[in-house]
């Protein structure tokens, strides 16, 4: 078995880690609320199962030993995020949610961006590959069980993590936008950081978290 504790406490501090995803959970909360927030946390949390099964399959070693893929895959994750900032500063003035963040099919968008948006990211894949196996028993075998429970303790770590920062930004939010001008402003604010996050990720030599 992997040492689970050193895995944990490792990966809290490396969800804590300025990056693109949590600076993501960050605005969404502030922007929209919290639910917003807690939607886009579980976004990445889930996200985290594509990159283990990636991880565990060696698909991540083919992208990193293939610089055209890596480059192919980052580059429309990065055009997917800027998107996303294009659309909201096209709809700045309807970016947030309803008051009281009941908007199921905002949520479930946000939801769908966040996995997708972890997805088309291979940094975040070459992360686990390179991650994991330092906390792999290989003389225990199963070394793809063990990847994978390693996968499954991650995206736990992340969900706790981003939804406390969801949790607590969103309280803050939620007493920036009572003034309506501050409103539109975060969400000027959101869809610029979005574009900028489309940009950092589209950069080499950028961390994964």
């Amino acid at each position: 078995m992997p040492d689970i504790g050193l895995f944990i406490a490792a990966s809290v501090l490396l969800a804590l880690a300025p990056g693109p995803d949590i600076v993501y959970v960050l605005t969404r909360s502030i922007a929209q609320g919290r639910k917003a927030g807690l939607a886009a946390a579980a976004g990445f949390a889930t996200g985290c199962i594509f990159h283990t099964l990636l991880a565990v399959l060696g698909i991540a070693a083919l992208i990193r030993s293939s610089p055209v893929a890596f480059d192919v895959v980052r580059y429309a994750g990065a055009a997917y995020l800027v998107w996303i900032g294009i659309q909201a500063l096209r709809h700045a003035s309807s970016f947030s949610l309803a008051q009281d963040g009941g908007d199921v099919k905002a949520l479930a968008t946000i939801f769908r961006q966040s996995v997708i948006g972890n997805a088309l990211n291979p940094k975040v894949t070459l992360f686990f590959l390179s991650f994991f196996p330092q906390f792999v028993n290989t003389e225990a075998g199963h070394l793809g069980w063990q990847m994978g429970l390693l996968g499954v303790v991650f995206m736990l770590v992340t969900i706790v993590v981003f939804g406390a920062v969801a949790y607590f930004a969103g309280a803050i939010g939620n007493w920036v936008r009572r003034t309506p001008a501050i409103g539109t402003r975060l969400n000027v604010f959101a869809g610029l950081t979005f574009i900028g996050l489309g940009i950092r990720v589209a950069l080499p030599d950028i961390g994964a978290k």
